[in-house]
C-alpha cells in the first residue's frame, strides 16, 4: 500500500447543468445546481485514498463554515488532515463549475485560502512529506510552497508528481528539476512545451521537450482516448475505457490518484498504473460532480470485470 501525500487545493464546487455552454451575453436557465468538495488537490487525495492508498493531505482553508466544512470531507475518508492550517483573513476557495449535455465543462476558480498557503505552513508538514512514497502537486496553490514541498520529497529520497494544471507557459527550473512525473493533458502540453499535439509524433516530440526540464517521466492525458507515455526506455498509449461520459470533472484528478495508489516507487509498473488510473477516470466520468463521483477500489474490482466481459 501506497503512501501519498497531497498538497494543493481545496474548494468548495458549486455545479450548474445547462444544455450548452452560455455565448457572452445570453442568460439561460440551468437544469439543476448543487454543492460537492472540489479543488484538484483535494479530489487527487479522494482519488488516492478510495484505492487504498495511505493519503495525507496539506492545504488551507479559511475561517468560514466552507472551510470546515470541506475539511470535514477529507477526515470522513480517512484522509489524514492535520496538514490542513486555517488561513486567518482569507476565504475558503470556491469553484464555479459549468457541465453541458455533453458532459464538458467550464470552470472559474476563487483561490482565496489556497494561495495564501505558503512556506511557513509546509514547514510545518516536513514530517508527512518524507514519510510519503508520492508527493502529488498542481498549480491551484500557491507556487512558493509547491517548489518547498518538491524539494523536502527530492532530499528525503521521495517521488514527485506534478499536475500542471491550470496551465503555466513558465514554470520554475527549481521545480521541474524535482519532478519525477509529469501529467499535463493535451492543452497544458501545448503550453508548456509549444508544440500543437495532433498525432503520436506531437507527443513525443513534446515529451521529449518536457524530459529536457529533468524530468524522467512525462504522461500526457487524452481523454477519451485514453492516455500517452514516454520514459528513457519506452513510449506509447494506453487506450481509455470506452464509457458515454456525463460530466468530465475531475477525470484528471481520478487519474492521478488513483495511479499514485498503486504505482511502485521504481516505476516497474508504470503501464498496469496508467490502465488502472484510466480506469478510475473512465468510471468518474459517468457520474456529476467532482468528490461525489471519484471511486472506490471495490467499485473498480467489479468494473473491470465489466469491461473485460463487454470486450473493452
Amino acid at each position: 500500500m501506497n503512501t501519498v501525500t497531497v498538497i494543493g487545493s481545496i474548494n468548495m464546487d458549486t455545479t450548474l447543468r445547462l444544455a450548452k455552454m452560455p455565448k457572452p451575453g445570453e442568460t439561460m436557465h440551468t437544469h439543476e445546481i448543487f454543492h460537492a468538495g472540489g479543488g484538484k488537490g483535494a479530489n487527487q487525495a479522494v482519488a488516492a485514498q478510495r484505492s487504498g492508498a495511505r493519503t495525507s493531505f496539506i492545504g488551507g482553508i479559511g475561517t468560514d463554515s466552507e472551510g470546515a466544512q470541506l475539511a470535514d470531507l477529507l477526515a470522513n475518508e480517512q484522509i489524514d488532515t492535520s496538514g490542513i492550517s486555517i488561513i486567518e483573513g482569507a476565504a475558503t476557495g470556491q469553484a464555479m463549475i459549468m457541465v453541458d449535455a455533453a458532459g464538458e465543462n467550464s470552470i472559474l476558480i476563487h483561490a482565496g485560502a489556497n494561495n495564501a498557503f505558503h512556506e511557513a505552513e509546509v514547514l510545518k508538514n516536513k514530517t508527512l512529506i518524507e514519510n510519503s512514497d508520492f508527493l502529488i502537486a498542481q498549480f491551484e496553490s500557491s507556487l512558493d510552497a509547491t517548489i518547498l514541498a518538491f524539494s523536502i520529497a527530492k532530499k528525503a529520497g521521495k517521488r514527485t508528481i506534478l499536475n500542471p494544471a491550470p496551465a503555466r507557459e513558465t514554470i520554475p527550473n527549481e521545480l521541474l528539476s524535482q519532478t519525477d512525473i509529469i501529467i499535463p493533458n493535451e492543452t497544458e502540453t501545448e503550453i508548456i512545451t509549444g508544440i500543437e499535439i495532433s498525432d503520436e509524433a506531437s507527443l513525443e516530440a513534446a515529451a521529449e521537450k518536457m524530459h529536457q526540464f529533468g524530468i524522467e517521466t512525462v504522461i500526457i492525458t487524452l481523454g477519451s482516448k485514453g492516455a500517452f507515455y514516454h520514459t528513457a526506455n519506452e513510449q506509447g498509449i494506453i487506450p481509455a475505457f470506452k464509457v458515454d461520459a456525463v460530466d468530465t470533472t475531475a477525470a484528471g484528478d481520478t487519474f492521478i490518484g488513483a495511479l499514485s495508489s498503486v504505482l511502485n516507487p521504481d516505476f516497474s509498473n508504470l503501464k498496469d498504473a496508467i490502465r488502472y488510473g484510466n480506469l478510475a477516470s473512465s468510471v468518474a466520468v459517468q457520474s456529476y460532480g467532482a468528490q461525489p463521483s471519484i471511486p472506490y477500489r471495490a467499485q473498480l474490482e467489479t468494473e473491470i470485470k465489466t469491461f473485460v466481459k463487454e470486450g473493452n
